[in-house]
């Protein structure tokens, strides 16, 4: 057996002796190799690998120096990227889990002589986050990765974008109880106080009868009435004033809070139809195969969608053959069943609700369904067009 062996007994012990750190003063950094005590470590730098080595290394030390010192950077920022991503974290927690690598770069070869000036680089320098504490530094990494910023920006545009609808939705329920309560001003009576001019003289109402019938009985009796009770009922008139009954003023005030929760309602409704998306495939429908590359054996087939793939493709079982085909939505389209049969809602607001078709326009290419499901279950919504919806399997 050879003394270069694998599976010799010396060489088994020294693959177990050599597992583990070890201790970093009998590490060479230049040969990338570890000793296991101070003989082993002495003979290393008297053999002429080592030699060879340090010859290279005095030609152009900084270099050396400046590639040791961005493999330790670039490592150290990759484990607190992955390991810890962006949380404050004490940067001798990261770098106690760096070294536990046993071919780590070390750090008395790189350019920074202790863990403190290193962590005060990455302050300098931008990388991290850092601030000390009577516990030590911490430090924290800052994600500079262009998918990361594109994806918060987009995160922080549907957030204004959800807020601005929000506001848009308040200011116009505002406005609508602001021209509500308007109009409930305008209809108020405005009550005024009665004055008499003399003491002595008599004011006399008749609530049956109109102004003008007052006015005729009291020329009829002119011999019974003096000019005092003309001059008092004169002063009487302008007082009196038509009142708008109590019933039709609370008809007419819940006319229009239902006026302005209907303007709400539609524009709900308005919001809801806007909701579309371009992938209509659900699960369980009825569709019709309308390419002609799979040859007239499918074509114009209907067939069930099994399974929805990435939104855009689904499996399909043909009713006829119970063949099974993968095909993208653009090659199939709806079904519209007989009247009376049930449906599903593939877009707009109504998306994933049962209705029941209750009628077909053929000249709009649009038909009339009652909603069987969800939160506005009962409803009958016209104009839906026949991509919109499709038979129920």
């Amino acid at each position: 057996m050879g003394k270069t062996d694998f599976l010799s007994p010396k060489a088994i012990s020294n693959r177990i002796k050599s597992k583990g750190l070890q201790k970093l003063r009998w590490y060479c950094q230049m040969c990338q190799k570890q000793c296991r005590d101070e003989n082993g470590f002495k003979c290393h730098c008297m053999s002429e690998s080592h030699q060879r080595q340090l010859l290279l290394a005095s030609e152009n030390p900084q270099q050396f120096m400046d590639y040791f010192s961005e493999e330790f950077r670039n490592d150290f920022l990759e484990l607190l990227r992955r390991r810890f991503g962006t949380k404050r974290v004490h940067n001798n927690i990261v770098y106690n889990e760096y070294i536990s690598h046993r071919e780590h770069i070390h750090m008395n070869a790189t350019q920074w002589e202790t863990l403190t000036d290193f962590t005060k680089w990455l302050g300098r320098e931008g990388l991290c986050k850092v601030d000390e504490t009577p516990k030590g530094w911490y430090i924290q990494y800052i994600d500079r990765d262009p998918e990361t910023i594109r994806r918060q920006q987009e995160q922080e545009k549907k957030k204004k974008q959800d807020l601005d609808d929000e506001e848009k939705t308040a200011k116009f329920i505002e406005e609508q109880v602001r021209r509500g309560l308007e109009g409930r001003d305008q209809e108020e009576p405005v009550f005024t106080e009665l004055n008499r001019d003399n003491d002595e003289e008599k004011v006399t109402f008749n609530l049956n009868k109109g102004a003008s019938t007052s006015t005729a009985a009291a020329h009829s009796k002119g011999s019974l009435v003096g000019p005092g009770m003309m001059k008092a009922a004169g002063a009487a008139l302008p007082v009196k004033r038509k009142e708008i009954p109590p019933t039709s003023r609370q008809t007419k005030e819940k006319k229009k809070k239902k006026s302005a929760l209907d303007e709400i309602m539609e524009f709900e409704e308005e919001k809801k139809k806007s909701a579309r998306t371009e992938h209509w495939l659900q699960p369980e429908i009825v569709v019709k195969i309308i390419t002609k590359k799979l040859g007239e054996k499918y074509y114009k087939r209907k067939a069930v969608v099994k399974e929805v793939i990435d939104k855009y493709t689904a499996v399909v079982k043909l009713i006829s053959s119970g063949d099974k085909l993968k095909l993208d939505q653009t090659h199939l389209e709806t079904v519209i069943p007989a009247p009376g049969k049930k449906v599903l809602v593939l877009n707009g607001g109504y998306r994933g609700n049962e209705a029941t078709l209750q009628g077909i326009n053929e000249k709009t290419f649009s038909a009339t369904v009652l909603i069987e499901s969800g939160p506005l279950k009962g409803r009958q919504v016209d104009g839906v067009p026949y991509e919109d919806i499709s038979k129920l399997a």
